[in-house]
């Protein structure tokens, strides 16, 4: 399939981007280059996957392909303004997506026989919960320690399921002793252990403050540099 080349490349580069963006200082010019490649290749990767999906009526692929559009468009949507404090039609059509998806994954996960259908209850558990934060987003506004917050849990679970694709979803493609080594699923985990400790550092350290401090102030909200501090 044509698009399958080009699923694969945007899928490595994503997982690299990915792994440098949470692992490097954040503010840093790395960070926000690095996070900006991430945004790039995942919507690549969610979009050639969910369509190569329906086109073969593989909701193994569908589901996570458009769950994993939902949340990286959503968590870039947030950083790109430093203050979100009014209503946007952009992010009402995501929401959508977003909501969409929740119902039919857990839909799906009912009905659906010989397959996980717990993963697809969960796939939808995810979505729903994003979706009622895009909901307060709409209503209320989100600002501070609490929107880095927002970006940064959907931009790792978007890339904690790209890890899962390919570590767990792709293991055949690694040589069989590192199959055999049990060491695989480590870069998975990896990914939502440091997705915990940011949460915690943004939500209930001073970290975030210091931080937003030290942004330059005639730096555009809608510049990549504001996407530096998840």
């Amino acid at each position: 399939m044509t698009l399958l080349p080009i699923h694969i490349i945007a899928g490595l580069v994503g997982l690299t981007a990915g792994a440098i963006a949470l692992s490097v200082a954040k503010g840093a010019k790395l960070h926000r280059k690095s996070g900006m490649i991430f945004v790039y290749a995942m919507l690549v990767v969610s979009i050639t996957g969910t369509v190569m999906g329906a086109l073969l009526s593989e909701m193994a692929a569908v589901i996570p392909g458009a769950l994993t559009f939902y949340l990286v468009l959503t968590s870039w949507l947030t950083v790109r303004r430093r203050v979100v404090l009014k209503f946007s039609w952009i992010d009402l059509n995501a929401m959508l997506i977003g909501l969409t998806v929740g119902i039919a994954s857990i839909s799906y996960g009912f009905v659906v026989e010989g397959q996980p259908t717990l993963l697809y209850i969960i796939f939808g558990a995810v979505a729903l919960l994003g979706t009622l934060g895009d909901i307060r987003v709409l209503t209320r506004g989100i600002q501070g320690a609490h929107r880095i917050a927002r970006h940064l849990w959907r931009m790792c679970v978007a890339l904690f399921l790209a890890a899962i694709s390919l570590f767990i979803g792709q293991s055949q493609v690694f040589p069989e002793p590192l199959r055999n080594s049990g060491l695989l699923p480590i870069p998975v985990l990896l990914v939502l252990l440091l997705m915990f400790y940011w949460l915690v550092r943004v939500l209930f350290t001073q970290w975030y403050r210091r931080i937003y401090q030290q942004v330059p102030a005639n730096v555009s909200a809608s510049q990549p540099a504001t996407q530096a501090e998840g």
